[in-house]
C-alpha cells in the first residue's frame, strides 16, 4: 500500500508548486497530531462516558486548499490510505505501522471494525468546504506516528521547498546506465540529535553527516576516501609542506546566489580560533599546524593574525607554523568549511535554523524538528547540482536501536545500524542488505584523571587492574557479533601506514590477565574489605547499555568493584564529560583524518578532546617533535606504549560500520574507513526492490 501511496504522490506532485504542497501537509499533521492526543484521552470503546461521542475541535480535516489538484492528491492518499486499514489483517489497525492494535467492540468477532473507517467521496474531494472524519479507532498498544510517516511520505514523494525546484530525475544513471527510480529519496537513522550545525561548533559525528551535505570545503572524498576537489579545483604545497595554496572554483555559490570566495573561508577559520566563539574543535585548527593559532586560542594575538590569507576571492594562502603534509585531507572536515558571515550576522544564534541558514553544499536544510528529524533538498545553486540525483534526505532520530531496525524493515528508513549480536542471524537473511566494514574509531571507557575522579582512579595499578579485568572477546564475539576487533591500543588498525607494538597485556590470555588484575588490586590496598565504588556513564544507546553491564558484571566478580551505571541524552552526556562529572565514561573516537596523529594527539595535554585530562610530559614531546619529523612513525610507537604502560583510558574494541541499507540504494562509500558519506553520491535504482 505504501508504494501504491508514494506512487500517487510521486505522479500528483509534478503539476504542483512547492509552496502548496508544504501548506497542505504541515496543517493535515497538525489537526491528525491533536485528533490523536484527544483521541487517545477518549474512555475504553463501550463506555457510557457522555464526552464519547462528543467529536472535538479539529477532528475533521478541513480540504480547503484553493487548488484543487492538491484536494484530489490529498483524498486519493487519504483513500489508499483507509483501503489498506478496511483489509489489513484484524489484528492490527491499520497498513500505517505494525503494532498499532485496533480494539473490536465487545462481542463482534468480525474482523471489520464496527464503526467502519470513513473513505472520502468524490464530493469531498471537489468542494473545498466539505469535512473528512479521520479513521475512528481505539488503541491497545504501540505508538502511533503519523507524524513520520507524512513525513516519511512527503520524502517518498520528493516533496520539500527545494526539492520541488528541481529538474525531473533522469531515467538512467548518467555513469551507470543503471534505469533510476522516480522516487530519489534516502532517509537514515540517526541516533542523537545533533547538537549543532554550525561548522565551527560541532564536535560529533552525527553532525558532520549533516554538516557535509548542507556545506563544502575545500577538498572533498571519493567512495575510497582519497582526496577530490571540492570548493578548490586544485592545490599545491610549498616551503617543505609548510605552505598550501587553495585554488578555488569561480562557479561555488552559496544557496542565495552569493558566491563563494575565499574570504568565506578566512572568516570562517577565524570563528573556529576565536575565544569568544568557543568552538569546542578549536584545537583541531592547531593539530593542523595554522600558524599562530595556539596563541590566538590563548587571547594573546587577535584571530586576524590566523595564517590564512585570501590573496584574491580564488587564490586562498595557509601558513603552517610546522610541515603537515596532510593538511589539505585535514580540510575534509567540518571545522575547515565556510561559514556565511551576512547570515550570521544578521541572525546570531538563529542562524542555523531552516529559513536561515544559507549554506554552500549540495543541499540546504528544508525542516528540522529537535530530536525528531532534519531534512535536507537540493541546492539549486550547488556547482554541480546536476550530478546530484537524490532530491531529499531525512535524517530521523531513533535512539532505540531494536525500533530503529523495526522502522527499517517498515520500510521507514533506508540505513540504521545493527543492534548488538544480531549481525549474523541477519547477514544469513539478508545478505545483499546487512553490511559490515571497517571504520577508523575505537570504542573505549574515558577515565576521569582530575580531582574530580575518584582518587583510586590517579593510581596506575587500579586502571591497569580495571582494563586487565575487562574481557574484550566476549564483547566482540558473544555481545556484537559484527566483525569488531579487540582493542589494546588507542589507533585503530586501519590508519594508513601505521602498525602500532603490542603492549604486553595484549599477549596474555584472559585468565592470566585476571590474576594480574586481581594482584594490582590488592596492591592498591582494595578488595574485599575495602571496596572500591565507581560510577560509568554512557549516552544513551541500547549497545552503549549492554556493554556497560557487563564491565560491571566483570569488575564486580573480579575485582569486587561497585559499578553506578547512569545513561544521559546526547548533549548532557557531553556536557558532564566536559566538565569531567564521571568516574569512568563511554567515549569513541574516529579519525578526522586517516593518519595516526587524529588518534594519539587527543591524549595530548592541550587537546580539547581529552576529557579525562590525562597528562604526561613525554607524551606531548614526542607528539610535539612528530611534527616536523618525515617519518614519525617511532614516535607514535612510543605514545602507544606509554598509553598502555600508564592505562591513560581502556581500550574496548576498534569499530566497524555495521547496518542495514536498502539494496535499491547505490553509491554508498564501502571503501572509505572514516565512514565520509555524502548524499550527492547516492541514488536508487529502479529495480532492485
Amino acid at each position: 500500500m505504501m508504494a501504491k501511496v508514494r506512487l500517487l504522490l510521486t505522479s500528483r506532485a509534478r503539476s504542483l508548486s512547492a509552496t502548496c504542497l508544504y501548506s497542505w501537509l504541515i496543517p493535515i499533521g497538525r489537526t491528525v497530531s491533536v485528533w490523536i492526543k484527544w483521541r487517545a484521552s477518549l474512555p475504553e470503546i463501550g463506555s457510557s462516558d457522555p464526552t464519547r461521542e462528543t467529536a472535538p475541535p479539529g477532528r475533521a480535516w478541513l480540504l480547503t486548499c484553493p487548488h484543487r489538484p492538491v484536494r484530489r492528491m490529498a483524498c486519493d492518499m487519504l483513500s489508499t490510505i483507509t483501503a489498506g486499514c478496511r483489509s489489513c489483517h484484524p489484528g492490527h489497525a491499520s497498513g500505517l505501522r505494525p503494532g498499532i492494535i485496533a480494539k473490536r467492540r465487545p462481542g463482534n468477532p468480525t474482523t471489520e471494525p464496527t464503526t467502519p473507517m470513513q473513505t472520502p467521496s468524490p464530493d469531498h474531494c471537489e468542494n473545498p468546504n466539505s469535512t473528512l472524519h479521520p479513521f475512528d479507532f481505539q488503541f491497545i498498544s504501540g505508538e502511533f506516528r503519523l507524524r513520520n510517516h507524512l513525513i516519511a511520505l512527503a520524502a517518498a514523494a520528493g516533496l520539500g521547498i527545494g526539492a520541488m525546484a528541481q529538474a525531473d530525475t533522469p531515467s538512467h544513471h548518467p555513469l551507470t546506465g543503471e534505469e533510476l527510480s522516480e522516487t530519489q529519496t534516502f532517509t537514515y537513522r540517526m541516533l542523537d540529535e545533533a547538537p549543532t550545525l554550525d561548522p565551527q561548533l560541532n564536535q560529533d559525528s552525527e553532525g558532520f553527516d549533516i554538516l557535509r551535505d548542507l556545506f563544502e570545503g575545500l577538498m572533498n572524498q571519493d567512495p575510497n576516501g582519497e582526496l577530490v576537489p571540492g570548493v578548490a579545483e586544485r592545490f599545491a604545497s610549498s616551503n617543505g609542506n609548510r605552505t598550501f595554496t587553495f585554488h578555488l572554483r569561480d562557479n561555488a555559490k552559496w544557496s542565495n546566489g552569493d558566491p563563494v570566495t575565499t574570504r568565506d573561508f578566512v572568516y570562517a577559520w577565524r570563528r573556529a580560533v576565536d575565544p569568544a566563539v568557543g568552538s569546542p574543535y578549536a584545537w583541531y585548527v592547531e593539530l593542523a599546524g595554522v600558524m599562530n593559532a595556539s596563541a590566538i586560542q590563548a587571547g594573546d594575538m587577535p584571530p586576524e593574525a590566523l595564517g590564512v590569507k585570501a590573496l584574491d576571492p580564488h587564490t586562498l594562502q595557509v601558513d603552517l607554523d610546522r610541515p603537515v603534509p596532510y593538511f589539505a585531507e585535514m580540510t575534509t572536515y567540518a571545522t575547515f568549511f565556510p561559514t556565511h558571515r551576512p547570515t550570521i550576522e544578521a541572525h546570531g544564534i538563529a542562524w542555523t535554523r531552516p529559513g536561515n541558514l544559507v549554506s554552500n553544499g549540495a543541499y540546504v536544510l528544508a525542516e528540522h524538528v529537535p530530536n525528531e528529524y532534519h531534512a535536507r533538498t537540493r541546492n539549486p545553486h550547488y556547482w554541480d547540482n546536476e550530478s546530484t540525483i537524490v532530491e531529499r534526505v531525512t535524517g530521523l532520530v531513533v535512539n532505540d536501536e531494536h525500533q530503529a531496525l523495526t522502522r527499517y524493515f517498515a520500510d521507514e528508513v533506508d540505513r540504521t545500524g545493527i543492534p548488538a549480536g544480531q549481525f549474523p542471524n541477519l547477514k544469513e537473511q539478508y545478505p545483499d542488505q546487512t553490511h559490515s566494514m571497517p571504520a577508523l574509531c575505537t570504542y573505549y571507557y574515558t577515565i576521569n584523571h582530575t580531582e574530580t575522579g575518584h582518587p583510586a582512579l590517579r593510581d596506575r595499578r587500579v586502571r591497569s587492574a580495571l582494563s586487565y579485568a575487562f574481557d574484550r572477546d566476549i564483547i566482540v564475539s558473544s555481545l556484537l557479533k559484527g566483525g569488531q576487533a579487540p582493542a589494546y591500543n588507542f589507533t585503530h588498525p586501519a590508519t594508513a601506514g601505521f602498525d602500532p607494538t603490542v603492549p604486553d597485556y595484549a599477549r596474555m590470555t584472559q585468565a592470566e590477565r585476571d590474576e594480574a588484575a586481581r594482584e594490582l588490586f590488592a596492591a592498591a590496598g582494595y578488595g574485599p574489605e575495602n571496596p572500591l565504588q565507581l560510577s560509568l556513564i554512557y549516552n544513551t544507546s541500547e549497545s552503549h547499555k549492554k556493554i556497560a553491564t557487563v564491565a560491571s558484571q566483570m569488575w564486580k566478580q573480579k575485582l569486587g568493584v561497585d559499578i553506578k551505571l547512569s545513561n544521559f541524552e546526547w548533549k548532557t552526556y557531553l556536557v558532564r564529560r566536559k566538565n569531567q562529572e564521571f568516574d569512568l565514561s563511554r567515549a569513541g573516537w574516529c579519525g578526522d583524518y586517516n593518519e595516526a596523529s587524529t588518534f594519539l594527539d587527543v591524549m595530548t595535554s592541550s587537546s580539547g578532546a581529552n576529557d579525562g585530562k590525562f597528562m604526561d610530559a613525554r607524551v606531548d614531546e614526542l607528539m610535539e617533535q612528530s611534527r616536523t619529523l618525515d617519518d614519525p612513525t617511532p614516535n607514535y610507537r612510543e605514545v602507544e606504549a606509554i598509553l598502555a604502560s600508564e592505562m591513560a583510558m581502556i581500550p574496548i574494541y576498534h569499530y566497524t560500520s555495521v547496518f542495514m541499507l536498502k539494496p535499491d540504494i547505490r553509491g554508498w562509500p564501502f571503501g572509505n574507513v572514516q565512514n565520509n558519506w555524502y548524499s550527492k553520491d547516492l541514488y536508487r535504482v529502479k529495480s532492485a526492490r
